[in-house]
């Protein structure tokens, strides 16, 4: 008892000191001193007063909500003599093997600087900024030469590396439940069995109603998605954070579904956001990064090339150099297993530093989003709460490790025949899904299916959901796969997601298919 006390005092200083560095707490202090001209507020009651104030004035719900926000991201409470890394990550192993990996992107970047003979990072000539301002808003049209950059890394070689993972008091398979898992990922993490993931995932249960497939039904509209849309409206006015995150793990209607996203994360457009994201956008014009080419490579082959995502090219762009300019960012490397790359302007050694990452697409985003700074902030938040962590080793539930590890088991738990079938013919399951979880199926599914499993993500404040997906759509396609006979045909099988309804396929999966 004592134990949980003192945990929870530790919580609650140090998200205080978090919110003492926030914008909303100078609001609230602005606030407080304009009050104590009210002729209501009595000297006698004067902290009562102001707490009322503030609930009447509608501010006690946006600190609730920034709380409740960080709460969300806050690691797990750990012994107070825990030395930092361990927030970052408990496992030794996992630590080492995070770090190597980190070493062997850096090896990369450097060899592409030597080869090309060009520096990490460079201040851009006068003339140079002049130009990249002036079609900032269309650089999807500038077509420069990148042939001779190489992306950092593909799915597969992240793969490789989560695959000869360890954890080295286990070499010996002390446990027999560990030594009879026979996927691709060897190490003792403990993942949801489907009890668990039916408790976990209780609203996605048959018997609850669902936008993404009653929609899609006979029932009359009025029975569900009327007065579904009524609750999130409800939602909406009362600016509660908590009841939005309730609210949308049974899906957001279209038409409310940014609101309830940026009131989930906290997001809000205020001036001062705005004239930061300004700022990063001159630091993307003064500055070129080595990551620059980079970004414009990977959105030149990914999205220009996609039906659904061609015409936010502009603004993949834009989002994603500013991102790489972020240095608020490097405030979530607190609970993250990774550490922050640093580049350095030329005779500035150490005076700028900036946070290479290889975020997940951004694309999805750019449906609900369509001023810049709003699209920047939601997809910063998303990415520092959710996405870092399918590219970065860790032992956390919702990490890329975890998650393959999940995957795995509940097929050979759940689907034993058709995961034996595939194995047996060099046709692990993994090498084939790994890259639909690493991009949150970004990219795979259709826009509005993909919308509709990132309101679960939020919902639930799990990643966990990819990995239930994922071996659905191995159920869904299961029949079909029986009857291959090699890693190729078992892809062809599997190559085109973007007919499937998500919804119908995990509530198949969870509620009906495996018991």
């Amino acid at each position: 008892m004592l134990q949980e006390e003192s945990d929870l005092s530790l919580i609650i200083a140090q998200i205080v000191q978090k919110l003492k560095g926030s914008n909303l707490y100078a609001q609230l202090e602005r606030q407080a001193w304009a009050c104590l001209q009210r002729p209501e507020i009595k000297l006698e009651s004067l902290k009562e007063d102001i707490k009322e104030f503030f609930k009447i004035s509608g501010w006690e719900k946006k600190l609730q909500n920034a709380v409740y926000s960080e709460l969300s991201v806050f690691p797990l409470p750990s012994h107070p003599a825990a030395p930092p890394e361990h927030l970052k990550e408990p496992l030794v192993y996992m630590r080492k093997a995070q770090g190597s990996w980190e070493k062997r992107i850096l090896k990369s970047l450097n060899s592409m600087c030597t080869e090309l003979s060009i520096p990490l990072a460079r201040k851009r000539p006068v003339g140079e900024q002049k130009e990249l301002l002036s079609k900032w808003n269309e650089m999807g049209t500038d077509e420069p030469d990148l042939s001779l950059f190489r992306p950092v890394y593909a799915p597969k070689d992240f793969l490789e590396v989560l695959i000869n993972l360890r954890n080295p008091n286990y070499e010996n398979g002390d446990s027999l439940s560990f030594r009879t898992h026979l996927g691709l990922i060897q190490v003792p993490l403990k993942v949801k069995d489907i009890p668990e993931l039916k408790e976990f995932f209780v609203e996605l249960g048959l018997t609850t109603g669902q936008l993404g497939i009653d929609d899609s039904t006979q029932v009359p509209p009025e029975l569900f998605e009327n007065e579904h849309v009524r609750i999130g409206q409800k939602v909406l006015a009362e600016q509660d954070g908590a009841a939005a995150q309730q609210y949308i793990r049974q899906g957001s209607p279209t038409a409310l579904r940014a609101d309830l996203w940026a009131l989930i994360l906290n997001i809000s457009s205020q001036p001062e956001d705005i004239l930061y994201y300004e700022q990063l956008k001159t630091n993307v014009i003064q500055h070129d990064l080595l990551v620059d080419s980079l970004i414009y490579k990977d959105v030149k082959l990914t999205a220009s090339n996609d039906d659904y995502y061609f015409v936010f090219e502009d603004y993949l762009y834009q989002v994603l150099l500013c991102f790489s300019r972020d240095t608020s960012v490097l405030g979530h490397f607190a609970y993250n297993s990774a550490s922050p790359p640093k580049s350095y302007i030329r005779g500035k050694l150490g005076l700028e530093e900036y946070a290479v990452f290889y975020p997940p697409n951004v694309a999805p985003l750019c449906f609900l989003y369509h001023e810049p700074s709003k699209l920047y902030q939601i997809f910063r938040e998303m990415y520092v709460r959710f996405f870092f962590r399918l590219h970065s080793i860790s032992s956390h539930p919702s990490g890329i490790v975890s998650l393959c590890l999940l995957f795995e088991t509940l097929l050979q738990t759940y689907l034993p025949q058709l995961f034996y079938h595939l194995r047996e013919i060099g046709a692990q399951p993994l090498r084939i899904s790994f890259k639909w979880m690493v991009r949150a199926f970004s990219g795979y599914l259709a826009t509005d299916q993909l919308l509709l499993l990132w309101d679960r993500i939020l919902g639930y404040n799990s990643l966990e959901i990819l990995a239930v997906l994922a071996a659905a759509v191995f159920a869904f396609r299961a029949v079909n796969l029986m009857e291959v006979t090699s890693l190729a045909a078992a892809e062809a099988v599997l190559a085109d997601l973007s007919t499937l309804k998500v919804m119908p396929l995990l509530q198949i999966f969870l509620f009906a298919t495996v018991t």
